[in-house]
């Protein structure tokens, strides 16, 4: 019996090393391909320096992808005639003259499935950590029902950089690495999983300074947060 518990012990502790590693990858592909709000490294350090140079940025040459550099490629992306969205993507980087690897790209949206899929889940981290996991995903299903609403930005990164949208994003929290459990969220909000039933609104009672939310229609109770119409 001993030597059965430890033999599902070693297959429990295998997978979860798997299931760790494959995330990991996740993340790591999705990161490498555009650049936006939060992307650190030396492909955002050359983005500063050539806009540094060029007269669009007067902020520090750090790598790190932060509200300067934001306003600085918004910039450059209206006065080169780009799509004018803060992300760095081909387009972007070719009208930069910086390299750009060949990926599954989606011209609709402005942004790669992945980077969709990694900005989401930060969001869902920054926003619903410590929430139950059905809390995470309703998180990230709000931001989705914003994409498809006229009232709102018609992609992820629009709606979640959207001035003064999410708390996370005021307070840097979206900006740390995302775990599995967000990703998986992410993931499952994507795939049509909407347990709120359409809200385009959520908030925490015990936090929240707005008169205003208190005012929307709630529809669903998901841990602490209240999410409304």
């Amino acid at each position: 019996m001993r030597y059965k518990k430890l033999a599902v012990f070693f297959v429990v502790l295998f997978a979860a090393c798997l299931s760790a590693y494959f995330y990991s990858c996740i993340q790591e592909r999705v990161r490498a391909e555009n650049l936006y709000w939060g992307s650190r490294g030396g492909q955002v350090y050359e983005v500063q320096r050539k806009l540094k140079q060029w007269g669009y940025y007067d902020g520090g040459i750090d790598g790190i992808y932060g509200y300067k550099t934001y306003r600085a490629v918004k910039r450059f992306q209206w006065k080169n005639g780009l799509r004018v969205d803060g992300i760095v993507g081909p387009q972007t980087k070719r009208a930069l003259g910086l390299p750009v690897r060949r990926t599954r790209y989606s011209p609709s949206r402005g942004v790669s499935a992945r980077d969709n899929l990694y900005i989401l889940a930060q969001l869902i981290s920054g926003e619903a950590r410590g929430e139950p996991y059905i809390g995470q995903v309703a998180v990230g299903a709000v931001v989705l029902n914003r994409v498809e609403h006229p009232s709102f930005p018609n992609t992820i990164p629009g709606v979640i950089f959207q001035p003064g949208a999410f708390t996370a994003v005021l307070d840097g929290q979206m900006f740390r690495q995302p775990n599995s459990t967000s990703i998986r969220a992410a993931v499952d909000a994507l795939s049509g999983w909407d347990p709120t039933g359409g809200a385009l609104y959520y908030y925490n009672p015990r936090r929240t300074t707005n008169r205003w939310i208190w005012g929307r229609p709630v529809i669903k109770v998901i841990g602490k947060h209240r999410f409304a119409r």
